[in-house]
């Protein structure tokens, strides 16, 4: 299998492709962008119920860490039985874990809501549900179009919902907000019926014909598959750490809450950039290259971060930095991920990937929280983040861009 260029759809695409992209890039926008603002809810839950932000912190992290593990059974599903059931099920979770974190009174209700049932939402309406049946439906030529697309519609969202959850949370009360976020993934249970296709309709490749079993195994004895678990663990880390902790590190600073929910938008309106142009670049330069180049960015722009004051500037440079590097990596490690393996599985094969990044996000969201209460300061978890970037750095350069190779004994069997 060769890389294809992506070029958007021409004007003889069927309407049905566009409708496709559509809907799933108008779920990926509200389901990311809601799940981006949490850190924005940190302070106003904690005052209100007298409770520390590490007891918040655990609840958003096991968020992560479900999400993380219903991942790869979602895609699973997604491979057998289509997107729709499985993002309807997701968004309906979603909406009421968002729904009962309103009306938490105890760390338990609100781990159970906001941490374990979000989590479970997120597993089934995710955007990550979005890109796997992408790459599925969508074909080889316009792969990296739509996946750039699905992946920027996030970050739009992250850029809208930002400063929205912040109005809403600053006008009606956190509480009030977290009902009317709800009622806006709910609009995910209508959109998921535009996303369906079949593999035959959407002219998809030939591959060798494994089974599921065959192409997990596959993966994890291919090393390239191993290094793009690695990288994104580190990924999820520094992610979840930035969303979560960056609005309670800014107001410890000084800096008011309004430029915090200004700076999360910065990450999501320069993140559009970032996705569509990763997306686009992902057939003419060296994917592996790019993802390298992005760790490395991501380490010293903390590196600068830290090293000079923080004023209302520097937060929104360094917000827009970091949203050009933010979900870039995804439509490169996706597309990878179709290199390799094909598409027939694909979206199992990014859910495990995508497990790995949400066990580095619980870690970033719990150690950030858990570090703050013992050292009432952040500043060695951002350094930690930078360090972890370089790694990551380090770890892409070895992947080899190519299919992964088949034992002769694998292929013909079929199933």
């Amino acid at each position: 299998m060769t890389a294809s260029p992506a070029v958007p759809p021409s004007a003889s695409s069927a309407p049905a492709l566009l409708v496709l992209v559509g809907c799933a890039c108008a779920i990926s926008l509200i389901t990311f962008g809601v799940r981006s603002i949490f850190g924005l809810f940190t302070d106003p839950v904690v005052e209100t119920h007298g409770w520390t932000r590490e007891t918040f912190a655990f609840a958003i992290a096991l968020q992560n860490l479900v999400w993380g593990l219903t991942q790869p059974f979602a895609g699973a599903l997604v491979d057998r039985y289509g997107p729709v059931r499985v993002l309807v099920t997701g968004a309906a979770c979603y909406a009421a874990g968002l729904a009962l974190m309103a009306v938490s009174a105890s760390p338990l209700t609100l781990t159970l809501s906001a941490g374990v049932l979000v989590g479970l939402g997120m597993g089934g309406a995710s955007f990550v549900t979005v890109l796997g049946a992408l790459g599925k439906l969508v074909p080889a030529s316009q792969r990296g179009w739509a996946l750039g697309m699905g992946t920027a519609a996030g970050s739009l969202g992250q850029f809208l919902f930002a400063p929205l959850g912040q109005a809403f949370i600053a006008g009606y009360g956190w509480q009030t907000a977290a009902l009317l976020l709800a009622g806006g993934v709910a609009m995910v249970l209508g959109l998921a019926f535009g996303v369906r296709g079949t593999l035959q309709a959407a002219g998809v490749e030939q591959e060798p014909e494994l089974t599921l079993r065959q192409t997990l195994g596959l993966a994890m004895r291919h090393s390239s598959y191993v290094y793009l678990l690695l990288g994104f663990s580190v990924c999820g880390f520094q992610l979840a750490f930035i969303t979560v902790h960056l609005p309670p590190y800014l107001n410890d600073q000084g800096v008011d809450a309004t430029i915090a929910g200004w700076a999360i938008g910065a990450i999501g309106l320069a993140n559009v950039l970032g996705a569509y142009a990763a997306g686009m670049l992902s057939t003419r330069l060296s994917q592996r290259g790019l993802l390298s180049f992005i760790y490395f960015a991501r380490a010293v722009a903390i590196v600068l971060f830290m090293s000079f004051p923080i004023t209302n500037a520097s937060v929104l440079l360094f917000a827009t930095t970091m949203g050009l590097l933010w979900l870039s990596t995804v439509p490169l490690t996706s597309g990878l991920v179709a290199l390799m393996f094909g598409t027939r599985f694909m979206a199992t094969l990014f859910g495990l990937i995508f497990l790995s990044h949400q066990v580095g996000s619980f870690f970033g969201v719990w150690l950030g929280g858990r570090l703050f209460e013992l050292t009432a300061s952040y500043q060695l978890v951002w350094w930690l983040t930078a360090a972890l970037g370089a790694a990551a750095g380090l770890i892409h350069l070895p992947i080899r861009e190519r299919p992964a190779p088949r034992p002769a004994t694998m292929l013909g069997t079929g199933g």
